[in-house]
């Protein structure tokens, strides 16, 4: 094979990809019609593909900016063909993040992609690598409740509503949690390029369970009541309710039952 063609075959978008691109289109179809005899299953579909896809994403994100820095690898790795599998630990990519979803109802940040930094010269070039990921899945909370504050859905189903802004939901907090500048996480990337040496040094051994840390704090109650007070104001300011994210949940937690006499405040 020719490097041309090597080159190619790295940046082809995976069949993978596109596959769950059409069960979200194909799920979001059968919310919006009702055409499913569950439309709990059907949102439970549309919300999943569609998270895997955003975190697909995220994960190209942080690739293609390197590849712009300098770090070449990510083509031969495959990270620009949006495949999940690709990525250097799929279960922190993809099964953890899909599990809290169903566990919790929260956007927890996506895993790896491998980038060789020693290619890569300049603090704002490193910087943007890692700020790359939860800008997109910034732009995507815009893009998702674009359609609220445009006043696009009147009239929409009831279970198609919910079911957006369960999901722009899921994009706010994963923006959130992952511009945390803890150590870790892609905020404390962006902010790690400017930090000296030794604190770079001695902040490392604490990386790995940064995550660990984050969520730890948020079984705390305060906490969890004052982080989700700030996600209910944020949506609200993009035109979403907490009535409406709330019962996105219920319809996606299918096997607990559809919800009954659902209310959107208008």
């Amino acid at each position: 094979m020719s490097s041309t063609s090597g080159t190619r075959s790295g940046r082809q978008i995976s069949p993978v990809f596109l596959g769950l691109l059409t069960v979200t289109g194909v799920s979001a179809w059968g919310v919006w019609t009702d055409f499913a005899a569950n439309a709990g299953f059907a949102v439970f579909l549309f919300v999943v593909s569609a998270w895997i896809v955003s975190l697909c994403l995220h994960e190209y994100a942080h690739a293609r900016t390197a590849l712009h820095g300098g770090d070449i690898s990510v083509g031969a790795r495959g990270y620009l063909t949006l495949n999940p599998l690709k990525y250097t630990h799929a279960l922190l990519s993809v099964v953890l993040p899909v599990l809290f979803v169903i566990m919790g109802g929260i956007g927890l940040p996506g895993g790896a992609v491998f980038i060789e930094r020693h290619r890569i010269r300049g603090r704002l070039k490193h910087s943007l690598i890692s700020a790359a990921g939860p800008l997109v899945n910034a732009a995507l909370a815009v893009a998702l409740t674009a359609p609220f504050w445009l006043g696009a859905l009147d009239g929409a189903p009831v279970a198609f509503r919910c079911a957006l802004a369960f999901l722009a939901m899921l994009q706010v907090t994963a923006a959130i949690l992952n511009f945390l500048p803890v150590p870790g996480l892609d905020g404390y990337g962006v902010l790690e390029p400017w930090l000296s040496p030794r604190v770079r040094r001695q902040v490392e051994p604490f990386a790995p369970f940064g995550l660990i840390a984050v969520f730890a704090c948020l079984w705390v109650p305060e906490v969890n009541a004052v982080f989700w007070a700030g996600i209910d104001s944020l949506m609200e300011a993009l035109g979403v309710s907490w009535q409406e994210t709330a019962y996105g949940l219920q319809y996606f937690r299918f096997w607990e039952g559809a919800p009954q006499n659902v209310l959107i405040p208008r």
